[in-house]
């Protein structure tokens, strides 16, 4: 018996980042296409290199920003707007993923693509936009280049495409028009595409439809049935791959699908896994049996024992692989030279993934014995996780256990107390604030790192963020803003901050995953129980309001986005994992009000992205997530004003729950959807204040005023003027000043014009 393994993906960013700084250096024009793109070439020979120990290797999982925005390219479906202007490929690329390329830096860009996450995950992709008028041209250049660079290398290639059911899935219709609409004139292209990757060599070819987890209706489960039909004329293999969840309802989809071969993720579907087998009496059926979404050791024995019988099934069909892309993992943990030992024992990462992979095929194939001391420091290595006194904490237990219904509720409803918030700040009609973050220089992080490293004293180091909140507020003050905040400098990322006061969190120093483009974050890793020793927050928010009369507006990442953006601990529910984070932010909130601080922002970006993948799913989910949120936010006095923000996901199918959070003020993301996700305020009364961004900061390009006014006018459309407030979509942490500065200065104006002209109509 063979057992074939492959992986669906591998992180595209590099151990040590290194596609980020190509990225970063070849926008800001310090380097050239050819620069950037012998990179991306050396990098792609790296991670084919790591992943030698696969029969098959994946190509075409590598990109310059985002996968999706590949398989737009691909498709010859890029914005008119974008493709109008005069330039290269890689330009139309990259203004499509930010507003501009390094050729437009005289120029004013355009509007990038909308981005959202990649199903429940922290990844953003670029929503393919389509209209009626869409048509699709092949450009299949890049994947054909790359598959030639593995060839060339030895590595037998598999490509990775999304498929055409899911692509359509992921994207939006701009005029009202049905998108599947669109796939009878889709379909052709995607089988040029594939009989051209089969006529260079790719024998398999695998075809990701990760839609079919979700909660479908009719028209695109019959999708599946139109497309498959008429793409198994083509020449190469197609194994048909979903992740992330389960098939629940649409597994019936698959009996019927003429492919070569299915991938099941059984980290999330192994229940599943027996109905699959009956339906695959010729077909391959991969089985995605290590986690590719979290960090800690697969326990092999246990694996082995669910596999020995399958594999007695299916011989040679089966297939074993990470149950999703390696994407969402770090690189190579060998590197964590600093990392507590014991815990580093417990941890994997891709490469490691990999290779506890290659000691399942071994096994399989040749017996337990064959790899005896593996699966020996494997086990060795849960046990001691398992018997570990540091991983448990009777205080915290007791604490949560203690938690009742009073403590996630305000002492007056908010109609009650938004009239005395309002007399208490003084605020005027449309008031300006921003999202949190400024401007991150090469300076403050390096007084960071010299921190770190003991290069530089304590004193020494507060005195540097003193500094710069100096200038942060007085930049403030001379821009005209309502609502200051004291700007981040002291925060290396908004989880990974809070993570490190906490007990029951770890930290590494390289294990770094892409967030969208050359955005990478170091999620912190949840191994045990958590509480907050001491405040986190309070000296730099209390030295800041100190330094104005201006209100300062406190900033706090909410407990679920703190969950959702760690690697979370596996042994207990998550529900329980948030409860504990939910009460340490409460001490927070509550030594900041007591610290003078009246506006406090809970951000909670990533309370969507945790939601289960089928919507039946969804409430047990919402219900924990908005009591965990309430549980930080609510014990303050009615005078004080609780803000939370969302950004970059669609929230309209929950705004009930977004109700239930029962936040004075939440700020969302709506300017790269031109106030599209205000559409749900047209039907559903939301009763208190929101600030929709006004200006997209994940592109360069400055706004105008015209533009800003325009938005804002959109949303008073759908919203009452005397609940708006006026802000940009997101923290400003990765702008330059310059840029930042100018938008501000014209979100600003933006105010004060519709300011005059509602005082006037009054």
């Amino acid at each position: 018996m063979t057992i074939t393994i492959h992986n669906l993906g591998y992180p595209r960013i590099g151990a040590k980042r290194e596609l980020k700084f190509a990225q970063e250096a070849y926008w800001r024009g310090e380097s050239s296409e050819q620069s950037l793109q012998e990179t991306a070439k050396r990098l792609r020979s790296i991670h084919w290199q790591d992943q030698k120990v696969l029969d098959f290797v994946p190509v075409g999982d590598f990109s310059l920003y985002d996968q999706v925005l590949d398989m737009s390219v691909t498709l010859g479906n890029l914005p008119s707007r974008v493709t109008e202007l005069p330039g290269s490929e890689l330009d139309a690329f990259f203004r499509t993923a930010r507003g501009r390329s390094p050729a437009d830096q005289s120029a004013g860009g355009v509007a990038a693509g909308e981005m959202t996450k990649w199903f429940n995950s922290n990844y953003h992709y670029i929503v393919p936009e389509f209209s009626a008028e869409t048509t699709f041209t092949l450009n299949a250049e890049r994947l054909l280049e790359q598959l030639a660079e593995a060839q060339a290398l030895g590595v037998n290639a598999k490509p990775v495409i999304i498929g055409p059911v899911s692509y359509l899935w992921l994207g939006k219709e701009k005029d009202g028009s049905n998108k599947l609409d669109l796939l009878e004139q889709l379909l052709p292209v995607y089988d040029d595409l594939l009989n051209q990757l089969a006529d260079a060599g790719a024998q398999w070819v695998q075809i990701d439809e990760p839609c079919l987890v979700t909660t479908l209706d009719a028209d695109f489960r019959h999708a599946f049935d139109i497309a498959y039909h008429q793409l198994h004329r083509s020449k190469p293999k197609l194994l048909l791959a979903s992740y992330f969840s389960d098939l629940g309802a649409n597994l019936d989809i698959l009996r019927e699908l003429p492919v070569d071969g299915f991938h099941l993720d059984l980290v999330h579907a192994e229940h599943e896994v027996f109905r699959l087998i009956d339906w695959c009496d010729t077909k391959v059926l991969s089985l995605g049996v290590i986690d590719g979404r979290n960090i800690w050791k697969t326990d092999l024995n246990a694996t082995l024992d669910k596999l020995e019988p399958i594999a007695d099934r299916l011989g040679d069909r089966l297939w074993l692989a990470p149950s999703s892309s390696l994407l969402h993992v770090p690189v190579d943990l060998s590197q964590e030279d600093t990392l507590d030992t014991e815990i580093k024992s417990w941890l994997a990462f891709a490469k490691q993934k990999l290779s506890e992979l290659h000691v399942l095929k071994v096994a399989l194939e040749e017996g337990r014995e064959a790899v005896r001391d593996e699966l020996d420091a494997n086990t060795a290595a849960l046990a001691s996780r398992r018997a570990s006194t540091r991983v448990h904490n009777s205080a915290v237990a007791q604490r949560c256990a203690a938690v009742n219904a009073d403590m996630g509720t305000r002492k007056l409803p908010y109609a009650e107390r938004a009239p005395l918030q309002h007399a208490h700040l003084r605020l005027p009609l449309l008031p300006t604030t921003t999202i949190g973050s400024f401007p991150q220089t090469a300076e403050i992080r390096k007084y960071r790192s010299d921190y770190r490293a003991g290069r530089i004293s304590e004193a020494e180091y507060i005195a540097a963020m003193h500094a710069d909140i100096d200038q942060c507020v007085a930049i403030q003050e001379e821009l005209g803003l309502d609502v200051l905040v004291h700007g981040e400098a002291e925060r290396n990322d908004m989880v990974e901050y809070f993570g490190e006061q906490l007990d029951g969190y770890v930290f590494t120093r390289f294990a770094w995953v892409q967030s969208y483009g050359s955005r990478c974050v170091k999620p912190p890793i949840i191994y045990g129980d958590v509480s907050r020793p001491k405040a986190m927050t309070v000296p730099w928010s209390a030295y800041a309001q100190a330094q104005t009369k201006h209100h300062m507006k406190a900033m706090l990442t909410g407990p679920v986005t703190i969950l959702n953006w760690s690697f979370v601990r596996d042994d207990q529910p998550r529900a329980d994992t948030c409860r504990q984070i939910a009460l340490a932010i409460r001490d927070e909130v509550l030594d900041l009000e007591a610290a003078g601080l009246n506006v406090i922002q809970i951000d909670e970006p990533a309370l969507r992205e945790g939601l289960p993948l089928k919507r039946e799913h969804w409430q047990p989910y919402l219900d924990w997530a908005v009591e965990a949120f309430r549980l930080s936010a609510n014990g303050v006095r009615n005078e004080t004003q609780i803000h939370t923000h969302m950004c970059y996901s669609e929230f309209n199918d929950i705004i009930a729950a977004i109700t239930e959070m029962d936040a004075d003020v939440i700020t969302i993301e709506t300017s790269r959807s031109d106030m599209e996700l205000l559409e749900v305020f047209e039907n559903f009364h939301y009763p208190n204040e929101i600030g929709p961004g006004v200006y997209d900061i994940h592109s360069p390009n400055v706004p105008t005023v015209d533009s800003m006014v325009a938005l804002i006018n959109k949303a008073a459309e759908k919203i009452p003027v005397e609940r708006l407030w006026v802000n940009p979509d997101c923290g400003l942490k990765t702008r330059a000043w310059p840029e930042t500065k100018a938008a501000l200065e014209h979100m600003v104006s933006a105010a004060h014009q519709l300011r005059k002209k509602h005082r006037a109509a009054a």
